[in-house]
């Protein structure tokens, strides 16, 4: 992998980039969708690239369980699997170490990541995290080396270290105590990769929650590890003006001349507040979720498609939108569908939406290329 850095603002650390991977180039900041399963909800492969999106994240715990990483090595790799030609990253596997004790990131966001009891993570120790499936109920054994054995399996083009996320409201102790134990874990991961590279790139997980000296020092080790890039985990507040703080204390001690990736954010409030801070891509289910739920995208902000004044409206989604789904069809049309349940209105919403994301990263590029950001 390569990084380039074709523009840095002058008004701020917001910054126009170029990554290059055996799939295909990314052009940063960008905007990175999430396909759970090796898909994104009610999209194929096919009309995802025909939208542009040039990474797409699959989740590796997800995928061990469903289909099984041995599927997907006989396949030929995720690429194969999934018909999809352009970049991949995956991440460790490590955000289910958070995401079932605790809730997600966004939970958190919301003031909403409280301790879980439902008995999915087993144990967590060195060695690794003992979760129970959510499909049959075995148990699922993962350590730095199998998670990584798993992406090699895989075949993305940037892969994550095995990492443990703690909650915003872990004590102090706790946090140095998971802090150590996942630079530790990082390492081994890095060890692992390292012995068998296959032409992917390794992003170090930055943590440290909202401690300012734990995040400078996170930066110090990946840096001294010699990671490929950094992806931003860990805890990252319980508002997003904490996470913006955070954010803005981290960015300075990165090594510009690598890429940096912001882990689970990618709705549009954070990306306006996080860009000018240097982040160059986010990873999100937001479109497709917000499709799901039947908002629609713009720019002048969302909609709801059950609204009844869509029901005469023989017009695109928005005016002025070239993505597939407003060049042939008309709101009307694509309310009717969601009011009448049919699944194609999920796939024609969220084409609009994804569509939508991509360009707002596009034109966030050319603003930077301009110094207006």
């Amino acid at each position: 992998m390569q990084f380039e850095v074709l523009h840095q603002s002058t008004r701020s650390r917001a910054r126009v980039g170029r990554i290059h991977t055996p799939h295909g180039v990314i052009d940063t900041p960008g905007f990175v969708a999430v396909g759970t399963n090796g898909t994104l909800k009610a999209l194929d492969s096919a009309t995802v690239s025909q939208i542009g999106l040039q990474l797409m994240f699959c989740n590796t715990y997800h995928l061990m369980l469903q289909p099984g990483r041995e599927v997907v090595r006989e396949a030929g790799g995720l690429h194969k699997f999934m018909a999809r030609d352009m970049p991949i990253i995956t991440d460790s596997g490590g955000f289910q170490v958070f995401s079932l004790a605790y809730g997600g990131v966004a939970d958190e966001l919301k003031s909403k990541g409280t301790k879980k009891t439902d008995g999915s993570v087993l144990k967590i120790n060195e060695d690794g995290v003992t979760f129970r499936s959510y499909r049959d109920g075995r148990k699922v054994l993962l350590t730095p080396e199998t998670s990584v054995q798993a992406q090699k399996d895989f075949g993305a083009d940037i892969i994550i270290p095995f990492d443990e996320l703690p909650p915003y409201h872990i004590d102090s102790e706790s946090l140095q105590e998971s802090f150590d134990r996942t630079h530790r874990w990082e390492k081994r991961s890095l060890e692992t990769h390292l012995k068998d590279p296959r032409g992917q790139a390794m992003y170090g997980v930055l943590h440290g929650g909202l401690d300012p000296s734990l995040r400078k020092k996170s930066a110090q080790i990946l840096t001294e590890n010699g990671f490929d890039g950094y992806a931003i985990g860990g805890s990252l507040g319980k508002t997003k003006p904490e996470m913006v703080e955070m954010l803005t204390t981290l960015m300075p001690h990165l090594d510009t001349e690598r890429p940096n990736h912001l882990l689970g954010i990618g709705d549009l409030e954070s990306l306006r507040q996080c860009i000018p801070l240097g982040i160059d891509t986010f990873d999100s289910a937001y479109p497709t979720k917000a499709a799901r739920h039947g908002m629609i995208l713009t720019k002048k902000g969302p909609y709801k498609l059950s609204s009844t004044r869509n029901r005469f409206t023989f017009e695109r989604l928005e005016e002025g939108c070239a993505c597939p789904t407003c060049n042939q069809y008309t709101l009307s049309y694509v309310h009717h569908l969601y009011k009448a349940k049919e699944l194609t209105a999920l796939t024609l919403a969220s084409i609009h939406n994804l569509y939508f994301m991509v360009n707002y990263m596009k034109e966030q590029r050319e603003k930077i290329s301009l110094n207006l950001v």
